[in-house]
């Protein structure tokens, strides 16, 4: 059922329901003031029969003579007029004019004017206590008033109340009708305008202008919400798909090489079971390299695929110094050997997600472990964490030397690009990649420096922290899916 018809049957459901309720309330309003007419009438009559009411009972309980009684009789009949009188005494009792029968039941006890009933008669009844100042001269007096003249008046409003409402129903429904198609028209706008719209199959969206009608303007906002987030849903599906499609296509691309020589050592030890201890050892030593390269190959590929997909309510306050402790504590257990140095420095807070940031220091401990070693084989490194930037946008400071060879100048840049690696490196090429993920994510920047004071290189990343208004995330998060596009893409960070 359309809305415009629900509006036109309440309306004319609703609108004869007030007219009953309003004639009803007027109906109590019209009796009230009839009969405080008739009461008025009857008061104004009481005040001149009560005198000739007082005197005939004072004859009669004198006992003067019939003539005598008869004139005072006449006399309370004449100043009745046309209300009737009942008068009620020691002697007994005189009645006159218009009057319900004997066997009606009269309210002696009443203080005011009241209605009694005599069939389908009524009547307005007013009793007055008649008192003399001799003994014996008492009674009670009653004006009566026929109510005929107030039915009438109560039945013709009635009627006629009853006549509209049975009229105000059919023009309040065509009424209502009209008023509410009006009303509802910005309404059937926007439906037109929404019917046509296919989220699966057409980029357009909603256009609305604003109508005036806050129920229309605001279901149109909520229109327009609703087809936003859905795209924003099928965007992050076809990321996750293609996100999924990218990691089997990088992985079997760059898995290729290292299950094709993992098979050649296997058909080795397969084909020559005589082999020498020495080959035997080199070739498992091969093995479990190429096994080793493999397993930090897939775990890369997963946290570039998670760094992708990450979604902004997973970002949260973070304390950058208490990241750096648990890699740094890591790294010791993992390489004993190796000197790593933390300085004194501030903690500041940076607004990030907690894994990528612990992802991003990991990666640069590892590459400094790696390839950051001295001439002598031993590995030196120190980390700085400090406050900087402009004081209306503070960034935290990370730094990490190594006593290495080196980067050349020209080569900085291609250290990110996507498996890039030496040719004696054991790693997947993924790790700094790794790094300019996730500073990208953070709304960061990293660069690539010589080491201030002496030979080495010093890797320096730039995080917003704690307190500044943090954009939104990077719209084109295309870490693992260029890499299935272009293998040897390069993704630029900025400096």
């Amino acid at each position: 059922m359309k809305l415009s018809t629900r509006i036109a049957l309440a309306v004319g459901i609703t609108v004869p329901l007030l007219v009953l309720a309003a004639g009803w309330v007027l109906l109590q309003l019209v009796a009230r003031d009839l009969h405080a007419e008739q009461d008025a009438h009857l008061r104004e009559r009481a005040a001149h029969v009560a005198a000739d009411a007082r005197r005939l009972l004072r004859v009669t309980a004198a006992d003067r003579s019939a003539a005598v009684a008869q004139a005072r009789e006449r006399q309370l009949y004449a100043s009745a007029l046309d209300v009737g009188i009942r008068l009620t005494g020691p002697q007994g009792t005189v009645s006159g004019g218009p009057q319900p029968s004997a066997s009606v039941p009269l309210p002696a006890g009443a203080t005011g004017p009241v209605t009694v009933e005599d069939g389908n008669d009524g009547w307005r009844v007013l009793s007055l206590r008649v008192r003399g100042a001799r003994p014996g001269v008492d009674g009670t007096l009653w004006l009566f008033s026929p109510d005929t003249a107030s039915r009438a008046q109560l039945t013709l409003v009635r009627r006629r109340v009853v006549t509209v409402a049975l009229l105000a129903a059919p023009v309040a429904g065509l009424l209502g009708l009209a008023v509410a198609s009006r009303a509802t028209r910005p309404l059937r706008r926007l439906q037109q305008r929404t019917s046509g719209l296919d989220p699966t199959a057409d980029a357009a969206r909603l256009e609305h202008a604003r109508t005036g009608v806050t129920e229309v303007d605001d279901l149109a906002r909520t229109l327009q919400t609703v087809l936003a987030r859905y795209d924003e849903q099928a965007a992050r599906t076809t990321g996750a798909l293609a996100t999924a499609r990218s990691f089997a296509a990088a992985a079997a691309h760059e898995l290729r090489t290292p299950l094709m020589s993992m098979q050649t050592n296997l058909e080795i030890l397969t084909e020559h079971p005589d082999l020498g201890a020495s080959e035997r050892t080199e070739v498992l030593a091969d093995l479990h390299s190429e096994h080793t390269r493999m397993l930090g190959l897939l775990v890369m590929l997963r946290e570039l695929g998670r760094g992708d997909l990450v979604e902004a309510d997973a970002f949260g306050p973070v304390d950058l110094a208490e990241v750096i402790d648990a890699a740094v504590a890591d790294a010791r257990r993992r390489h004993p050997e190796a000197e790593i140095v933390i300085p004194d420095a501030p903690r500041p807070s940076v607004h990030g997600w907690e894994p990528g940031l612990r992802t991003l220091v990991d990666n640069l401990l590892a590459n400094a472990l790696v390839h950051g070693r001295s001439a002598d084989g031993r590995a030196r490194i120190e980390l700085g964490l400090r406050a900087g930037g402009h004081p209306s946008q503070p960034v935290a400071v990370l730094t990490v030397d190594d006593r290495g060879p080196g980067i050349p100048p020209s080569r900085r840049e291609a250290v990110f690009h996507r498996f890039t690696r030496g040719p004696d490196s054991p790693g997947s090429g993924l790790g700094l990649t790794l790094v300019a993920q996730q500073t990208a994510l953070h709304r960061g920047s990293v660069r690539v420096q010589d080491r201030p004071s002496g030979d080495g290189t010093r890797f320096e990343v730039r995080l917003p922290v704690r307190g500044q208004t943090v954009p939104s995330l990077p719209a084109d998060r295309d870490w693992l899916i260029g890499t299935a596009q272009h293998p040897q893409g390069f993704h630029k960070i900025g400096s």
